[in-house]
C-alpha cells in the first residue's frame, strides 16, 4: 500500500496522537496521523485537493487529496461547543484548494480563555487504505508506522485464505475475540454465534465486523453475539468448537449470571414459551386456512367441522399442560411431572373455565379456613400453570435432597404431584387466574384504544425492546390473547415494526455505493422479511442510528393502522412473509399494514439518510 507524507497544516509543537487528551483521537479510532500543540491560529492546506467537510461551527475541516486520502483537521477538543465563535473560514465546502492555501483562522488565546484545549489532531481517516502515515513540522516527523502495522496485522487473514469459508470465519472470530482461552462457552441460534466471554476488553469488534461473512456483532443478554445468517452459522459453529469441550447445548447459566433482573425475567419467559410456539403456529395456520375457506364460501359438513375444531382447539384447551411441562423442563424438574400437573388443572372432573365464564355451569364450592373458594378448571390459562410449574420444580429438587435414593422414584413424584395439585387448585390457581384476568383486561384495553393509539405506541417501541433483549416477555401475553380470544392482535402490530426495519435496511443498501457493503447490507436485510430483525438492526440500522429511528416511525404508523383496522392473526411466532399464512382471511389488510411499515421506513431513510453520515 502507498505511504502518505503530509506537511503539518498548522505551526506549533508536533506531538504524537497518544498525547491528545481524548481517547477517540489518542487511540486512533478516528484515524492515524499526529497532533499540533499550541497552534498559531492558522490552518493551511497540506495537499492539493477538495474541501469535503466544513462544519457550520468551523472547528473542523476535511480535505480529500488527489490520491484519495481523507484528511481531517480538528481544531481543539470539544470546540464544537463554541458554535463557531473565534473561528473564521476562508474556504467553503466543495472548493478546490492548493497546497499551502489558507483554509481557516482562529483565535487560539480566546479559545483557551474559554476553557478549551487547542491541541489539534491532523488525521488520515481512511488510513487503512494506505501504508505509513507521516506528518512533518519544522524538521520533526511522526510516523504512524507501528499503529498501521498493528492494524494491518490485526486484520490480516491471509494465513487462512486457503481454508473453506466457514473454517476461515471461525478461525478469524477465535482470533479477534482474544483467542479461545477468552471464550467461556459457545452456542448458536438460527442466525447468530453466541459466546460467553471472560474479558470483553480483548475483543476487536471492528476486526470482527470486517470479516467477510460476518453481518454484524453486538452484546445482548450477557452474550457476545455474532450475526452470520441462517445455515452458515451452523457450519461456522461446527468449525469454531472443533477440538474444544463446547457442546453448543446451552450457555444459559453463564449468561443468566450476567443479566439484569428484567433480562432474566424476559429470558425465562422466552425459555418457557418458545418451545411451545411451533404448536401454536400450526394451530394458527389451521384456523387461518379454515377461515379463508369459509370466507370463499366453502361449506363444511358437521363432521369435517368437528375435526377442524380438534385441530384448532386442542392446544388451547390443554395449554396449562404445555406451559407446566415447559416450565418444569426450564427449572430443572421432571417434564412429565409438569405435563401431568398441567393436565390436572384442566381435568374433566373440574367445571370448564369457559363454561363457567358463560354462565352455563357453576364452580365447585370448597371451604378452606372459613372461606369458600370456587374451584374451576383453568383451560387456556397461562399464569397458574407457569407459577405452579416453578413451584413444582423447586419442590421436586428439595425433596430429592433428602429422600433416600431407594424410594426416590416413588416418593418424590407422589409428593410433588400431591402438594402441587392441592396448592394449585386451592391457592395458586385462583390468585394467579384473577391476576391474569386483570392484566389481560388492561392490555386488551390498551390495544383497543381509539384511533389505533395503542398500536401506534407498541409498533413504535417494540423493536427498541428487541434491542434490549427483553422482548420474550410478550410471549405470555400473545399466548393468553390466543387462548382467550382466538386471535393475536399483538402479532399484527409487531409485523409492521419488523418489516419497517427491513425497509430501512434496504434503503441503506440501495444508497451505498460500495458494492461489497451493498451486498452485505442486502443479505442482512433479507431475514427481516422472514421475521428476524437482528441482522438488519445490529448490522445496519442501529450502527447508523437514523435508519433505526426512521424504522421506528414506520413501525409506529403500521402498528397504529393495524390496531385501527382491528387486524389480528390466528396464531403467533411468525410475521411478515411467513406470517401471511395467519391472515388468509384478512389478506388485504395485512398487506396494507406491511406496505405502510416498509414504505414509511424506506422512504424516510432513502430521502433523509446518506451512508457518508
Amino acid at each position: 500500500m502507498k505511504d502518505i507524507r503530509l506537511d503539518s497544516p498548522l505551526n506549533g509543537q508536533l506531538v504524537e496522537l497518544k498525547e491528545v487528551n481524548d481517547p477517540a483521537f489518542a487511540g486512533g479510532a478516528m484515524g492515524l496521523g499526529a497532533a499540533v500543540k499550541n497552534p498559531d491560529g492558522k490552518v493551511y492546506a497540506p495537499v492539493d485537493g477538495e474541501i469535503t467537510v466544513l462544519f457550520e461551527t468551523k472547528h473542523a475541516i476535511g480535505i480529500r487529496s488527489a490520491e484519495g486520502a481523507e484528511i481531517l483537521i480538528h481544531v481543539g477538543l470539544d470546540t464544537v461547543k463554541l458554535n463557531g465563535e473565534h473561528f473564521e473560514a476562508k474556504v467553503a465546502q466543495g472548493d478546490k484548494v492548493k497546497k499551502g492555501q489558507l483554509l481557516l483562522e482562529f483565535d487560539e488565546a480566546a479559545i483557551k480563555a474559554a476553557g478549551y484545549d487547542t491541541t489539534t489532531p491532523v488525521l488520515v481517516t481512511n488510513a487503512a487504505e494506505f501504508g505509513k502515515v507521516t506528518v512533518a513540522l519544522d524538521g520533526k516527523e511522526i510516523t504512524s508506522a507501528a499503529a498501521a502495522a498493528e492494524s494491518a496485522a490485526a486484520t490480516d487473514d491471509s494465513e487462512y485464505a486457503d481454508l473453506p469459508k466457514e473454517a476461515r470465519v471461525a478461525k478469524l472470530i477465535a482470533k479477534y475475540v482474544g483467542g479461545m482461552d477468552n471464550v467461556r462457552n459457545a452456542e448458536h441460534c438460527a442466525t447468530r454465534l453466541r459466546l460467553i466471554i471472560n474479558d470483553k476488553s480483548k475483543i476487536d469488534e471492528k476486526a470482527i465486523e470486517n470479516i467477510d461473512g460476518v453481518k454484524g456483532q453486538f452484546f445482548a443478554a450477557a452474550q457476545y453475539q455474532i450475526i452470520l445468517g441462517t445455515g452458515f452459522v451452523d457450519k461456522v459453529f461446527a468449525e469454531f468448537v472443533k477440538g474444544t469441550t463446547f457442546s453448543g447445548v446451552s450457555n444459559k447459566e453463564e449468561a443468566y449470571a450476567q443479566m439484569t433482573p428484567i433480562q432474566k425475567i424476559s429470558r425465562t419467559f422466552g425459555d418457557v414459551f418458545v418451545p411451545i410456539i411451533p404448536v401454536l403456529v400450526a394451530t394458527g395456520l389451521f384456523m387461518g386456512l379454515r377461515g379463508a375457506a369459509q370466507s370463499l364460501g366453502v361449506q363444511f359438513s358437521p363432521n369435517v367441522l368437528l375435526l377442524s375444531q380438534i385441530l384448532t382447539d386442542t392446544a388451547f384447551i390443554f395449554l396449562p399442560a404445555l406451559v407446566c411441562w415447559s416450565t418444569m423442563k426450564r427449572f430443572g424438574g421432571t417434564p412429565v411431572i409438569g405435563l401431568v400437573l398441567g393436565l390436572m388443572l384442566v381435568g374433566p372432573q373440574l367445571p370448564n373455565a369457559w363454561a363457567v365464564a358463560g354462565g352455563d355451569v357453576k364452580p365447585i364450592p370448597m371451604d378452606l379456613f372459613g372461606m369458600t373458594i370456587g374451584i374451576v378448571g383453568y383451560q387456556g390459562s397461562v399464569l397458574p400453570a407457569l407459577v405452579l410449574g416453578i413451584f413444582a420444580a423447586k419442590l421436586q429438587k428439595a425433596l430429592k435432597s433428602f429422600v433416600p435414593d431407594i424410594i426416590d422414584l416413588i416418593v418424590t413424584p407422589f409428593l410433588t404431584l400431591l402438594v402441587s395439585m392441592i396448592l394449585g387448585i386451592l391457592i395458586v390457581g385462583p390468585i394467579m387466574h384473577s391476576l391474569e384476568t386483570s392484566i389481560f383486561g388492561a392490555v386488551s384495553a390498551f390495544l383497543q384504544m381509539p384511533m389505533g393509539i395503542g398500536g401506534f405506541i407498541v409498533g413504535g417501541l417494540q423493536q427498541v425492546i428487541v434491542v434490549f433483549g427483553v422482548h420474550h416477555v410478550f410471549n405470555a401475553l400473545e399466548v393468553q390473547l390466543l387462548a382467550t380470544t382466538g386471535v393475536d392482535p399483538f402479532n399484527a402490530i409487531i409485523t409492521g415494526a419488523i418489516v419497517a426495519q427491513g425497509g430501512a435496511a434496504v434503503a441503506v443498501a440501495l444508497k451505498t455505493q460500495d458494492k461489497k457493503k451493498r451486498a452485505l447490507y442486502i443479505s442482512s436485510a433479507v431475514p427481516a422479511f422472514l421475521g428476524i430483525t437482528e441482522p438488519a438492526i445490529f448490522g445496519i440500522n442501529l450502527r447508523f442510528m437514523k435508519p433505526f429511528l426512521y424504522a421506528l416511525v414506520g413501525g409506529a404508523f403500521a402498528g397504529g393502522v393495524a390496531s385501527f383496522m382491528h387486524l389480528a392473526g390466528t396464531g403467533m411466532g411468525i410475521t411478515v412473509l411467513p406470517g401471511t399464512l395467519l391472515y388468509l382471511d384478512h389478506l388485504l389488510e395485512y398487506i396494507i399494514v406491511n406496505a405502510i411499515g416498509f414504505g414509511i421506513a424506506f422512504g424516510l431513510t432513502f430521502t433523509l439518510f446518506t451512508p457518508e453520515e
